[in-house]
């Protein structure tokens, strides 16, 4: 973790950080309205209320990044705490979240992470899920749409690669990204654990295309942020050149593939990674190993 920071952190005029290291959820506010990006897990929920409530903010506009346990479960507590607030997620979310499988892991998946934030002392009253969220009513942003918070404008950009229904949010006025996890997982003082699930290929192209608005200022869902030209670009290296690198490591191991799966969750499954289940993690191993056989273009880059 980055350290005891003391959260809400205001990073810039109109965007504040909550919640804490492990799950960051963003604040944008406008001349007449507010969004809060990012709903993490059950666990962080109540906190994040809280933040909000210091600050006299009630968000009108709750964003969900993608429909992955770490982004969407504490989505139900935020729609009891603010029931006006319109939801929003991307294309293809709602359909991901619907299948039976999807609402098995991530119940499972919740009360893990509810029990290790615990151990960390980051308990909360609140019990993890028993069923898991909807996103039922909720409004789809496709890409390039945009809502207007008065004077501050959200630009919607479809980011594929990671999951179903990935969004990243663009904010041109600040040169501001919130990134969702289209960089991967950042292990502080390590680089990023690459996370392309849905696809080698659209999560190197979505890279690029993230790098090419010249942002600012990168916010991550975990572990950190980045600020100026040259910490920016770095970021964008370092993802590329991660997802590049298991890649290769992949493809050029000649073992039965059990074998190569066992080798990536042990050199994965350590640090803040330990935050997610060994099934979880393995699951996520299974996926690199399948999306590095399937891409056909990821030499080139």
């Amino acid at each position: 973790m980055e350290g005891n920071r003391q959260y809400p952190i205001r990073l810039a005029e109109g965007l504040t950080v909550l919640g804490h290291d492990y799950f960051h959820h963003y604040l944008i506010e406008g001349r007449d309205r507010s969004a809060l990006v990012e709903a993490g897990v059950s666990a962080t929920a109540d906190l994040v209320v809280s933040q909000l409530r210091s600050l006299k903010i009630r968000p009108d506009f709750l964003i969900i990044s993608h429909p992955h346990v770490d982004h969407i479960n504490g989505l139900p507590a935020l729609r009891d705490a603010f029931p006006d607030a319109v939801v929003i997620a991307g294309e293809g979310a709602p359909e991901f979240l619907a299948h039976p499988r999807t609402g098995a892991s991530l119940v499972a998946d919740d009360r893990f992470i509810t029990r290790f934030l615990a151990g960390k002392g980051l308990q909360t009253d609140r019990p993890p899920l028993s069923e898991p969220p909807s996103l039922e009513g909720c409004r789809v942003a496709r890409d390039a749409e945009s809502i207007d918070l008065g004077g501050r404008t959200l630009v919607f950009l479809a980011a594929p690669g990671h999951s179903p229904g990935n969004l990243a949010v663009h904010i041109p006025k600040d040169r501001v990204l919130l990134a969702s996890d289209s960089l991967g997982y950042l292990l502080p003082g390590q680089g990023f654990f690459p996370i392309f699930f849905t696809g080698y290929d659209d999560y190197m192209h979505t890279i690029d295309r993230l790098e090419s608005l010249r942002p600012g200022f990168i916010g991550l869902p975990h572990q950190g942020t980045f600020a100026g030209k040259e910490e920016v670009s770095r970021a964008f290296a370092a993802a590329r050149r991660a997802a590049l690198e298991i890649r290769e490591r992949i493809l050029g191991d000649t073992r039965p593939d059990e074998e190569i799966l066992r080798d990536l969750y042990d050199l994965s499954y350590r640090d803040e990674l330990t935050l997610y289940s060994q099934d979880n993690i393995i699951g996520c191993c299974r996926l690199l190993l399948r999306r590095s056989r399937e891409a056909t273009k990821g030499d080139s880059k």
